[in-house]
């Protein structure tokens, strides 16, 4: 917040986006106080008033982050028809966006996971939790896939969730490795033969039999297509 009676004298939109990719390209403790003040070009003093304090600003910039370049998941599983298009659309979104030229590559919830030490406990569970949030989101969407009969009975959702937000982790890191997109697409369309999209090998829990769920192809996004790109 600006001192009482005194304009602030910097954007505040402008000065946490720039917050935000510098924590996302170098993780919560590889920036320091006078990286920030230096990339948001403003005196620590004022980063303080505005902002609170180091960890408050972080998890304001995690916020922006999900609500602007981080947003793939969300919009893909909300706006396709089917179960079979939100997952792809999912997985093909996040790999492009993971490595825009322009941006950090990776997730920068994922990768601020897995670069927190230990000392900043309360960052890494407010990563871990979102990142959970994330694989709750999933799930939900495979249940409405369920519900509409697009899985054979008594398909084990909850693996399969898991595995394609592990999936979405492994993208991320593979991101930030420096992954081009003849390796990065294969894995964000997987085949079981050619010719054949489908979604992964599951297996009932009772009989352990494997099952494959290979559905159609479709492109069709939802009413909101404009907005949901």
């Amino acid at each position: 917040m600006a001192e009482r009676g005194r304009p602030r004298g910097f954007d505040r939109d402008v000065a946490l986006r720039r917050a935000m990719e510098l924590f996302w390209r170098h993780g919560y403790e590889g920036v320091s106080m006078a990286d920030l003040t230096a990339a948001m070009g403003i005196a620590a003093p004022s980063l303080y008033a505005a902002f609170g304090s180091k960890e408050a600003l972080f998890r304001e910039a995690i916020d922006l982050y999900r609500a602007t370049d981080g947003a793939a998941t969300r919009r893909a599983l909300d706006c396709e028809r089917t179960a079979r298009g939100a997952i792809e659309a999912m997985l093909r979104d996040n790999a492009d966006a993971f490595t825009d030229p322009g941006l950090p590559h990776g997730c920068f919830v994922i990768l601020g996971a897995v670069n927190t030490a230990p000392e900043h406990e309360g960052v890494r569970a407010h990563l871990l939790d979102l990142h959970r949030e994330a694989c709750g989101l999933i799930l939900r969407r495979l249940e409405q896939g369920a519900a509409a009969g697009e899985f054979p009975p008594g398909a084990d959702l909850g693996p399969l969730a898991g595995f394609y937000s592990t999936v979405l982790a492994g993208l991320s890191i593979k991101a930030r490795d420096g992954t081009g997109p003849d390796t990065r697409m294969p894995l964000a369309r997987p085949r079981v033969r050619p010719g054949q999209e489908c979604l992964p090998v599951y297996v009932r829990p009772a009989a352990r039999a494997p099952v494959r769920w290979a559905v159609p192809n479709p492109r069709a996004r939802c009413a909101t297509a404009g907005t949901c790109s």
